[in-house]
């Protein structure tokens, strides 16, 4: 047995942990740089729809909680055009280091590759989808001199002259179109439909009498129709919204067995890195509890979600089927 002194036991501590110490330094360089705290920069958040869309609001709501509890910036941009396509393809086609992500609806995602065949990009295959955000609920809106007073009125118009009544929407394929096409199928009416450059400028249109109807987010719309310049004559649910409750259900107008909403969504490039995808998915549902945020998202006519990653992939892939049998069934197509 080879004896060893306290004395040198401790000597020879001390050199081995001078020398594990500085292998350790020339490594923590090397492994600050792999792997570099997230985020570290502002993050870019497209949204391809018109400011003030619903979308947009809700969008810009949690992106202010976000960026506060994150500790980092986030810009909101919107590039609109081609139905969401322009935006959302600069999204697919973005560096996937969690420093661009898309805030959608669902027509992006859902609605338009069902009416074009000549898509930029996979909705299911070149997305990392982070989470369902929240419920956007839809309305039904006139303008203040408009002479239908309910969706009884607008039905019975419809029917007696068949095309003329009009609709605006954010365009082909969005969810304002989807929402008067399938009113229009499950009421047998025949309305034509109006597109628009981003869901607010259909309101708008609306507003100004340049068409009949509006088929809207309430988020969309509440704006107007507190400054009197819409009135909403349905909520598309079961139930009466919070924020207007005079305005009567779809069943309450006599028109049963539908309603209608769509959803916000973020989502990433593929590739993007399972932890920081999770991560920004932790950082949705930790918003979404917050109390202000819930406030304004009941006021906007939102209600919050937060599913996970995997929940929201497989609800875009069965939204995608939901809709390509919607467009089949009611003979919808590209304008």
């Amino acid at each position: 047995m080879i004896y060893t002194s306290p004395q040198m036991f401790r000597r020879r501590f001390v050199l081995l942990s001078a020398s594990i110490a500085i292998s350790g330094s020339k490594l923590m360089p090397a492994f600050a740089q792999a792997q570099p705290t997230y985020p570290s920069r502002p993050i870019r958040m497209v949204v391809p729809l018109a400011a003030g869309s619903a979308v947009d609001v809700a969008a810009r709501r949690l992106a202010q909680k976000m960026a506060a509890n994150m500790g980092q910036n986030i810009v909101v941009e919107n590039i609109v055009g081609a139905a969401g396509i322009i935006g959302a393809g600069q999204v697919a086609k973005a560096a996937p280091d969690g420093y661009t992500i898309g805030g959608f609806n669902d027509s992006i995602v859902t609605m338009v590759p069902n009416l074009n065949k000549n898509m930029p990009f996979d909705t299911v295959r070149d997305f990392a989808h982070i989470s369902q955000v929240a419920t956007i609920e839809f309305s039904v809106a006139v303008a203040p001199n408009s002479p239908y007073k309910t969706l009884a009125d607008v039905i019975a118009a419809a029917k007696a002259s068949p095309g003329k009544l009009t609709y605006g929407s954010g365009g082909i394929g969005s969810p304002q179109h989807m929402a008067g096409a399938l009113f229009a199928s499950h009421t047998g009416i025949d309305i034509k439909h109006i597109p628009y450059r981003g869901a607010s400028q259909a309101a708008q249109g609306a507003a100004a009498g340049e068409v009949d109807l509006n088929f809207n987010g309430i988020a969309t719309v509440s704006s107007l129709v507190k400054a009197g310049k819409l009135r909403l004559i349905g909520v598309m649910r079961n139930m009466r919204h919070p924020e207007f409750p005079s305005s009567p259900t779809l069943t309450e107008s006599g028109v049963t067995g539908f309603d209608y909403s769509t959803w916000f969504l973020l989502s990433s490039p593929r590739g993007t890195p399972p932890e920081i995808v999770n991560r920004l998915h932790a950082e949705v549902v930790k918003a979404l509890a917050d109390e202000d945020i819930q406030q304004r998202f009941a006021g906007l006519g939102l209600r919050p979600d937060g599913t996970n990653p995997t929940q929201v992939s497989e609800r875009v892939r069965n939204q995608l089927l939901r809709y390509k049998k919607a467009v089949e069934d009611n003979n919808i197509k590209p304008e």
